[in-house]
């Protein structure tokens, strides 16, 4: 495609600009709205592509927020948070924290932390959840034991993008795997072989850091019902052999459910209001993804992609290049919008083409793709895992200590890069 398309992307740098430039000016990247924020873009292209007739550019609209891909990974993400919020309701949360709590010798506070946050993050499938969970759990051991906060909430830290990047009820993975067209479980081994070696130099990591934190006794005799960890395992092992994703998070929230009613958390009108609380905590990221997918498609029916795609071909000479195009993209995007799941989103459809053009292993681009996205958010100075845990030390802990001790986010980049250097043969399908 020789004629630049470069101004068809003006409504996507609108969307950015507005985004970023909100977050920066009230120095809080979530109080505008990201749905907002995209439809200013979107009027944007309304008023840019003025020389299409105003019928196709509400058809590309509708048509974008309607792909199949699309709808499908939005009602993912209502089960997702009906899910959330039942397991939440019932204890489910609180129970696993003190569950892991108990077996932890103070000493090796920081391996265990990283355990228990990654386990929490794999079932509940959000870093923020998890962080919000922990975090002043977190802190309070720090103070109570004087171990190294820094040390604690970097172990918390990486622990949360675990399960943010690996889980099957993540938004990143949902989203990573609907723009590519794979399956969440063929997804989850890729992703598998590179996550799981970096958690383990983590924990080893950690264990030879054990501090010499007074050996303080910990009462978390509450809520360790193991009962409650049941809607978290049957929805994990139902989704790795294989079941439909909706059937595996129908399952959980069918388990969670009756787990709450036989235990009177709740009665079936409680059960019925926990869902749709549920369902509304997914509504910021609902309206996203369909105005994002409505966006994407007005951009791509006056060439822009394919513009970006042709400009990209250009310069990658191979599949492994294609990759590493790929992960950069991503991790641009990811540096600009402070959110990992838009990042994704905004990349997918053309990592997909990407995907189409190079025959690319497609779930293995889709952990690229999540691993880049992640790695970017939890490293980021105003993302909002880093934010909410450094507002849980009350200015007790600064960012570069934090990060510094994010040891799991330098052994994953390390690891995801050494794979994709030198295992040439998995890039590409057969």
């Amino acid at each position: 495609m020789s004629e630049n398309k470069l101004y068809t992307l003006i409504p996507f740098f609108v969307f950015v600009a507005v985004f970023l430039g909100s977050g920066i000016a009230l120095d809080n990247f979530y109080q505008l709205p990201s749905p907002i924020a995209i439809s200013v873009g979107i009027i944007t292209a309304f008023v840019l592509f003025y020389k299409t007739p105003m019928k196709d550019r509400i058809t590309a609209l509708i048509d974008g927020c309607s792909d199949s891909k699309i709808i499908t990974m939005c009602l993912i993400y209502l089960l997702a948070g009906a899910f959330a919020a039942i397991t939440k309701a019932i204890g489910g949360v609180e129970a696993m924290v003190n569950i892991g709590l108990h077996f932890i010798p103070v000493a090796y506070l920081g391996v265990g932390i990283f355990i228990i946050a990654c386990f929490l993050s794999l079932s509940i499938g959000t870093s923020v959840g998890t962080i919000v969970a922990l975090g002043p759990i977190v802190v309070g051991l720090a103070e109570k034991t004087g171990s190294s906060m820094g040390l604690l909430c970097g172990a918390l830290l990486g622990g949360a993008m675990f399960g943010d990047n690996l889980s099957l009820i993540s938004d990143t993975t949902i989203t990573a795997t609907q723009t590519l067209g794979c399956e969440m479980k063929d997804k989850f081994r890729a992703n598998f072989k590179l996550a799981i070696p970096a958690a383990l130099l983590t924990v080893g990591v950690l264990f030879f850091m054990k501090n010499d934190a007074t050996n303080v006794a910990l009462d978390l005799s509450e809520k360790t019902n193991y009962i409650l960890l049941i809607p978290y395992i049957l929805t994990i092992v139902l989704a790795l052999v294989g079941i439909d994703v909706f059937i595996a998070l129908f399952m959980g929230i069918l388990g969670a459910g009756i787990i709450g009613l036989v235990r009177t958390d709740f009665d079936l009108v409680g059960l019925a209001n926990h869902t749709y609380l549920g369902f509304t905590s997914m509504t910021e990221i609902f309206l996203l993804s369909m105005l994002t997918g409505g966006l994407a498609r007005m951009i791509e029916r006056q060439g822009g992609l394919a513009w970006i795609l042709s400009s990209m071909r250009s310069k990658i000479k191979t599949s492994k290049g294609a990759v590493f195009g790929i992960a950069s993209l991503v991790s641009g995007v990811g540096i600009c919008m402070a959110n990992n799941t838009v990042s994704i989103l905004v990349v997918g459809n053309l990592a997909n083409d990407v995907a189409d053009e190079y025959k690319l292993n497609r779930p293995y681009v889709a952990s690229v793709l999540d691993i880049f996205a992640c790695i970017i958010q939890g490293i980021l100075p105003y993302g909002a895992q880093i934010l909410i845990l450094l507002g849980f030390t009350e200015k007790k802990l600064g960012f570069i200590e934090l990060v510094t001790h994010g040891y799991y986010f330098l052994f994953l980049l390390l690891t995801t890069l050494f794979y994709m250097v030198f295992f040439r043969k998995e890039v590409q399908t057969v």
